[in-house]
């Protein structure tokens, strides 16, 4: 087995496609499917799935492109500090709910270090990928949230997948709707006042799960909901059909404009798990890069 061979797996598994990844390596379809081939031989593993709409990684599959890619990126950690400068770009990548704070983050963040030398991507995504990304190094650090309801079964997940939760700050829930909302003028804000309004959730795919879902007392009954599977679609759905969603009331203005608001969530007895622990997942046992301990120190910045 072959640095090589790893990198050539990455590239399949990045693209879903043997084609798709022959072109991004610079190398021929023919030569890149034998030493696939050879790689699987050798490990009598079979990592990939072929089917004529594209390859998909089997669960084993799943497993080692994990373990190529932690394996890798301590190859490319070396090679940055001990071999010739110029030889790639370094790469960062942060995958998260949607959180505008966290994309703020993230712009000051790539602010701080030289563009040309650097290869940036964040993600913005349903929570499980959000965890899938970091177990399997698509991305180096994930933000999400904890509460009292989910806790337990993504901390399973966590320990299951070999990560770890970091909290950055404790919230409070807030209703998040449109400056003209017939709401708009309470200062704090029921959960029956909200009855007629249609509660706005993002989409979390097939696989969904009250567990996954990034807006806290997800599993409370509601009258009219709709799913979105954007931030500017959200947005939108708050103006045109006085919508509104539950979030942390940490909003960036620069961000998603000045057209909306966060108002709290009046307590009263029935409504439980309020709190949301924000915070960020990281691989164990993984240093941090400078980058992704600028990109944290950012969060505490816009947060703290």
């Amino acid at each position: 087995m072959t640095l090589q061979q790893l990198r050539y797996a990455i590239g399949i598994a990045e693209t879903g496609s043997f084609n798709k990844a022959a072109e991004k390596l610079f190398i021929s379809q023919p030569s890149l499917t034998a030493a696939i081939h050879d790689l699987e031989d050798e490990l009598d593993l079979l990592i990939f799935n072929r089917t004529s709409r594209g390859v998909t990684l089997t669960n084993e599959g799943e497993e080692f492109i994990a373990y190529a890619r932690e394996l890798y990126i301590h190859y490319e950690n070396v090679l940055e500090k001990y071999g010739k400068q110029g030889l790639r770009k370094k790469k960062f990548a942060v995958s998260t709910q949607h959180y505008s704070f966290a994309v703020k983050s993230f712009v000051e963040m790539v602010k701080n270090f030289d563009i040309d030398e650097y290869e940036f991507a964040i993600r913005e995504t349903r929570t499980r990928e959000v965890i899938d990304d970091v177990a399997n190094l698509k991305s180096e650090i994930g933000v999400l949230y904890l509460s009292d309801f989910n806790r337990k079964v993504l901390t399973s997940i966590f320990n299951s997948k070999d990560l770890q939760f970091t909290k950055l700050i404790n919230c409070k829930a807030y209703v998040y709707l449109w400056k003209n909302h017939p709401l708009a003028g309470k200062k704090s804000i029921t959960l029956k006042d909200l009855g007629p309004y249609p509660c706005l959730s993002f989409e979390q795919g097939d696989e969904s799960s009250f567990y996954f879902a990034e807006e806290i007392l997800s599993t409370n009954e509601y009258q009219r909901t709709i799913k979105a599977n954007d931030r500017a679609t959200m947005l939108n759905l708050m103006v045109g059909l006085n919508g509104y969603t539950l979030c942390s009331g940490i909003i960036c203005e620069e961000l998603n404009g000045g057209d909306y608001l966060a108002i709290p969530l009046r307590e009263t007895s029935e409504e439980i798990n309020r709190v949301m622990e924000i915070g960020y997942v990281t691989r164990k046992n993984l240093t941090l890069s400078p980058i992704g301990e600028s990109y944290i120190e950012q969060m505490k910045k816009y947060l703290l």
